[in-house]
């Protein structure tokens, strides 16, 4: 043999982090005197050849260069020199030992006969940067002997099961772990990791041993910049954590310091930072669990993981599992890393948003308003993201006062140095942290949940996004749990403690004040409802997407959350959204994935992205349309003998049958899976069929639930300024949909709807009629409204909505949305126009009036033509209509001293379509139409009875 030989293979790529591919030089069946020659090599230092001769000019003694060692390994001659320079500790230099390993002259001579200049050719293009380099083309023995070690256990398992049994200690593989030689710390690591990926070797007990000096060659060369080095250190270091549990408690009480020093400087090396990644996930998520001030050091790793363009989808979802692992742990004193979660979460979103709007340039003109709503929603999130940043850095701050002054050991630090807190961490003063309580964090957050919603809820991209950054885990913290509360809590017995601790100190009691920090009184409330509604609209709005379906089936505890809130069984949880929001969710996910497995186990199933929304045949419920009463037992799930029946209805043509059978628009049941055992008692057959399909429909400044409210005093609105008609309005009371009609039409099941309505431009725009209809009437259809005999509720404008809606879906061809429209009700509906648009200066300086009102104008020819087209359905006999008009003023502006200015919205002659029923409601204004004081007002009877005799004639 010749030493260039040898190099052509030694220096072989390392082509994975889990795969050192390179071909074995040394065969399977390697004789065991040459494997324990190789590990003596390796523990010694050197060969021994006989009785070591004393050198006299030998300071050492005998101990020092024996010489040359030649030795024939299966027809590969390993050629080199000794050394016996103690093992390098990591940390020291490369230079340490090479002096006292300089041959002689003589020696020199001997090896120039070997070495050849191919063989130095070779050396300088290894593939695997600097593996010999540290030898300074001084080949001594044990380098080559930690070579032929790593190819022989490559080579066969008989193989590693003789350095197994010859290495029962494991002392040799430690040996060489600790070498001076990277050459040796390289071939020494993928022995030890060809080891411990054999599971048929018995576990050496030196495990835990190995996976400390690994780890420290991790470290050392990363500081280094050492690469391929850390990779197969970290390759063998990833499978002793795999395979120890001593292991694992090693590295978690000495080696995560190490750790993050790796992470912190591999940044850019993707497949160091995804093992780093899931090592950290092993040992910090099953029984072992990080201490909250290693928490708080590795979230600023952590994050970046998340959200680093570099960080491979398996880095990304260790880095989120541990941050889960950490806000579970530990609640309250979490939310600066929950909150700074959410900040660089919408800050990406962000990012994101403006680059595609620079990149699309300006809208189209018929998309002006779309295009302002969007950028209302952008300017809002950024405010929001600045505001959610300063929290993070305010609570943060507020931490470290009450524990140390120490900058530079504050373990937020890495956390608080990423760019969203920079900014606001250097503009912070000192005395603005104890100003900051758990009610301002709070608000914080929950303008973070809105703005994030407002943002993503028309866009995918946007959503795909958040799916892959965590946000089910910082949407479920927010719905299982209160960490605000309980974080204010703890202020609030802190600042108890404090008053006392003031008062024993005190000389004089009266002396002794509270301040405004110190004052447990002053301690307020955080708004959790408020923060569970919005997290459960943004998550109603993602559950649309496959990914968050499957994630949430699989959470037993969510599911079981979502079923309770939907069924008002959550203390603290009584907000009708809310409820609305869990109920649509649990829909979402278990149709469309029942939905998904029928048609992947038919093989001719679409992509939901290829099939329109008329031509599904799951529902799919968006955050603008609300479930009333969720927790009846007519919202669950089809049943697959219903599948059928959806394509025949959507083919039938004719007048509706309200015994028509249900469809899977109309049905909900098991959310499968884990899901599957709630409430299984409401999917048996006492599940009710409902017969039609009832759909209230706000007017402007209105709401999907407030419109329909009984206001405190329904002959007088408390209102100030036109911006305010309606809000105080039904705020109180009953909302009459769910209460009474519920309970006196139990066949039907009822939908209310939200879309932006604003009366002026003062309070953001709002979209033109067409838009608002054009995108409700898709929301309708993805939702299977209009699948089964359907009855729309309108007030004021929304009546225009529905017109508008009906007369798009004849141009759209979706012929059963249109047939199976039966009803519909107008509360003091504007069909001609509305005086509100007529005034003389028609609200143009003082209001600025929204696009919307422009179109209300008496004599808009516009709106004649959707009266037109209702006349023609109503005439053929394909629906009913029944008309509220209104007999009072209303005030529209307050002056000094009382009501300065009162009108008639909507009068007779408008609120007539000129066909159907009409109710003339007395003592009633535009606001109230809408809002029975009680089951005997007429506003409420009428429809009633005009429910019944749609139900009785089309039975």
């Amino acid at each position: 043999m010749l030493v260039a030989a040898i190099m052509d293979v030694v220096t072989s790529n390392c082509d994975s982090l889990e795969k050192v591919c390179f071909k074995p030089a040394l065969p399977g069946n390697a004789e065991t005197r040459d494997i324990a020659d190789v590990i003596e090599v390796i523990e010694e230092g050197g060969m021994h050849f006989g009785e070591p001769q004393r050198d006299e000019d030998d300071d050492e003694g005998g101990r020092g260069m024996r010489g040359i060692g030649i030795k024939i390994l299966e027809g590969t001659t390993v050629l080199g020199l000794s050394r016996t320079s103690r093992l390098m500790k990591l940390g020291d230099t490369d230079d340490v030992g090479v002096e006292s390993d300089r041959p002689t002259p003589k020696t020199l001579a001997l090896l120039s006969k070997h070495d050849s200049s191919s063989s130095q050719a070779n050396l300088s293009s290894a593939v695997v940067p600097g593996l010999w380099d540290d030898l300074h083309c001084q080949h001594v023995a044990v380098p080559f002997a930690a070579w032929a070690l790593a190819n022989w256990a490559m080579a066969s398992g008989a193989n590693r099961s003789h350095i197994q049994e010859l290495d029962q200690d494991g002392h040799a593989v430690m040996t060489a772990l600790m070498a001076p030689e990277r050459s040796v710390k390289w071939h020494g690591s993928l022995v030890a990791r060809l080891l411990l990926e054999d599971r048929d070797l018995p576990l050496n007990d030196s495990v835990s041993d190995w996976s400390s000096s690994l780890l420290s060659t991790v470290s050392q060369a990363s500081k280094n910049d050492d690469i391929p080095l850390a990779r197969v250190a970290l390759s063998a270091f990833l499978v002793s954590i795999e395979r120890s549990p001593r292991a694992q408690e090693v590295v978690m009480d000495k080696g995560l310091q190490l750790m993050q020093d790796a992470a912190k400087r591999t940044t850019k090396h993707k497949e160091v930072q995804e093992t780093l990644a899931k090592v950290l996930d092993m040992i910090s998520t099953g029984d072992m669990r990080l201490s909250l001030e290693e928490s708080q050091k590795w979230s600023g790793i952590l994050l970046p993981w998340v959200f680093g363009k570099s960080s491979s989808d398996n880095t990304r979802y260790s880095a989120i599992k541990i941050l889960s692992c950490i806000l579970e742990d530990y609640g309250p004193s979490s939310i600066p890393i929950s909150q700074g979660w959410l900040a660089v979460m919408l800050n990406e979103i962000l990012g994101s948003s403006k680059t595609a709007s620079a990149k699309h340039g300006s809208q189209p003109k018929n998309d002006k308003v779309k295009t302002q709503i969007d950028q209302s929603n952008i300017i809002f999130a950024t405010q929001t993201a600045n505001q959610l940043s300063s929290a993070v850095v305010n609570l943060a701050r507020k931490q470290l006062v009450t524990t140390t002054d120490a900058d530079e050991t504050f373990p937020l630090l890495d956390l608080l140095s990423l760019e969203p807190f920079t900014g606001p961490l250097k503009n912070l003063k000192k005395d603005t942290a104890s100003k900051f309580d758990a009610t301002d964090s709070a608000l914080a957050t929950l303008k973070g949940i809105k703005a994030l919603t407002e943002v993503c809820s028309e866009d995918s991209i946007c959503q795909k996004k958040l799916s892959n950054f965590g946000i089910l885990c910082l949407l479920r913290r927010f719905l299982l749990h209160d960490d605000y509360e309980k974080l204010a809590a703890m202020e609030a017995y802190d600042a108890s403690r404090a008053v006392e601790a003031q008062k024993r100190t005190s000389d004089d009691p009266d002396e002794s004040s509270d301040s405004d920090g110190n004052n447990p009184s002053s301690v307020r409330v955080p708004p959790t409802s408020h923060i569970r509604k919005h997290a459960a609209r943004l998550l109603t709005v993602l559950s649309l997407l496959p990914e968050i379906q499957k994630a949430v089936m699989a959470d037993e505890i969510l599911c079981k959350w979502l079923e309770d809130c939907a069924n008002g069984k959550i203390q603290g949880c009584n907000d009708l959204k809310t409820q609305s929001y869990a109920r649509a969710t649990l829909l979402n996910v278990s149709c469309n994935q029942q939905a998904r497995r029928d048609s992947s186990d038919s093989d001719d199933g679409v992509h939901d992205s290829g099939i329109a929304y008329r031509n599904r045949s799951c529902p799919r419920y968006d955050d603008m349309i609300f479930l009333i009463n969720p927790e009846l037992p007519h919202w669950k799930c089809p049943d697959d003998k219903h599948r059928d029946n959806v394509q025949r209805s959507k083919s039938s043509v004719g007048k509706t049958d309200f015994n028509s059978p249900s469809t899977p628009e109309t049905e909900a049941s098991n959310v499968g899976d884990s899901c599957s055992s709630i409430d299984e008692s409401q999917n048996s057959s006492q599940s009710v069929v409902p017969l039609v399909d009832i759909v209230f429909i706000h007017g402007l400044r209105g709401g999907p639930y407030k419109t329909w409210r009984i206001s405190d005093d329904k002959y007088s609105t408390k209102s100030g300024l036109v911006e305010k008609i309606d809000q105080e309005a039904g705020k109180f009371g009953t909302f009459w949909p769910a209460e009474w009609l519920s309970a006196d039409f139990p066949q039907a099941r009822m939908f209310t709807l939200k879309y932006k309505s604003n009366l002026t431009q003062w309070s953001g725009a709002s979209l033109p009629l067409q838009e608002v209809s054009t995108m409700l009437l898709e929301k309708l259809v993805a939702a299977g409204i209009g699948s089964r005999p359907v009855v729309f509720v309108t007030h004021s404008m929304g009546g225009l909505v529905v017109k508008q809606m009906l007369h798009k879906a004849k141009t759209e061809n979706i012929d059963n949305f249109v047939k199976n429209t039966v009803g519909l009700v107008f509360y003091s509906c504007p069909h001609f126009g509305s005086k509100l648009a007529d005034m003389p200066w028609r609200m143009g300086l003082v209001l600025r009036p929204a696009p919307t009102i422009g179109e209300l104008r008496s004599g808009s020819s516009r709106l004649v033509e959707l009266n037109d087209y209702i006349r023609h359905l109503h005439k053929k006999g394909v629906l009913e209509v029944l008309s509220f008009c209104e007999t009072k003023v209303t005030p529209i502006v307050e002056g000094y001293g009382g009501w300065a200015f009162r009108m008639e919205i909507v009068p007779i002659e408008s609120a007539y379509p000129g066909f159907g029923d009409l109710v003339v409601l007395e003592s009633t204004d535009h606001i109230n139409s809408c809002k029975p004081v009680n089951r005997t007002d007429p506003s409420y009877t009428e429809i009633l009875e005009f429910l019944r005799k749609l139900r009785a004639h089309y039975t």
